[in-house]
């Protein structure tokens, strides 16, 4: 039997892959060598998962690998249409990311609520201002992406007390349809972004959406950056159309110094690190080999992602 040619595309630090000496030939790429490569690839590991370098290699000539596992939740970094009219499954790491993605939503929460930026600010102002923070338990919470890692933001907000509604791309039992979200939102205290990045989310988050929110709520985006109008967003909160926002993630990332967000009124900016905690690194590797086990025995693969909508189904 022939080894199976297993072709990582390559970040730092690289995946720990020792399981699997000698039952794949393992071989490394980057952005430059992809295209080249593929070819010859039986399976391809996306570990450098913020590349488009899959997305631009993909439409090339010859033989194309029949597996690629993204370590990501999100797939549209190497979604193309070749890729996904293609033979090829597409996995992703669903599964690592949610409880905390859901904990670091918790924390924004909090630190709003609480006023802790403000506090932090005084503190290093040497200034003792006394002010009254928001109770979390009692206040209002839609969160829109219906996956695991909005399932587990629901039930994290739940577990401080805030009634939480779930908004997806099909209503069902225990899940808003689209046609609800602008009235759940307008009577929101909280609006989370957690739904994967395709045609019909994108630039979701815009001013006539913002518009709908109430003065005093807060905005938070932990999906893709693309569904949000950020300058949307940056005018609503100059104009106080909102109270608050917070992004992880960002239409440029890393987020050039000279962006205007770093600087918008009662927003907070993270370096899209809302799921990755201490390990996770690890996790990922750990949970491609897992996969590979099942792949290599001819088992059905988890996590398999409908190519056509750009997320796996059914949850």
């Amino acid at each position: 039997m022939t080894t199976p040619t297993l072709l990582v595309l390559d970040a730092d630090p690289l995946p720990r892959l020792g399981r699997l000496t000698g039952r794949a030939r393992i071989e490394h790429a980057d952005a430059s060598t992809l295209a080249e490569r593929l070819p010859y690839a039986d399976v391809l590991l996306v570990w450098d998962f913020t590349s488009h370098a899959v997305r631009e290699a993909w439409p090339g000539d010859g033989p194309r690998p029949r597996w690629v596992h993204t370590a990501s939740a999100g797939v549209d970094h190497l979604m193309c249409p070749e890729l996904a009219a293609s033979d090829t499954v597409v996995t992703n790491a669903r599964g690592v990311f949610d409880q905390p993605i859901a904990e670091y939503v918790a924390a924004l929460v909090l630190a709003m609520a609480k006023d802790l930026p403000r506090t932090l600010d005084l503190q290093r102002e040497r200034t003792w201002r006394h002010r009254e923070s928001q109770k979390v338990t009692g206040s209002r919470a839609v969160v829109v992406g219906s996956g695991p890692i909005g399932r587990a933001i629901s039930g994290t907000l739940k577990a401080l007390g805030v009634t939480t509604a779930l908004v997806g791309r099909t209503p069902r039992t225990g899940v808003h349809g689209p046609d609800d979200l602008d009235r759940l939102m307008c009577r929101a205290d909280w609006v989370i972004a957690a739904a994967p990045l395709t045609e019909q989310t994108r630039g979701m988050f815009d001013a006539r959406r913002f518009g709908v929110m109430q003065p005093s709520a807060r905005f938070v985006n932990v999906g893709r950056g693309p569904l949000v109008v950020e300058d949307a967003l940056a005018e609503a909160l100059a104009k106080r159309w909102i109270a608050g926002a917070a992004l992880d993630v960002f239409e440029a990332e890393p987020l050039p110094p000279d962006s205007p967000l770093w600087q918008v009124p009662n927003l907070i900016v993270s370096p899209h690190m809302s799921g990755d905690t201490v390990g996770w690194r690890d996790e990922l590797g750990a949970q491609f080999v897992e996969l590979y086990d099942a792949w290599e025995a001819g088992r059905p693969l988890p996590n398999v992602v409908d190519k056509q909508r750009g997320y796996v189904p059914g949850h």
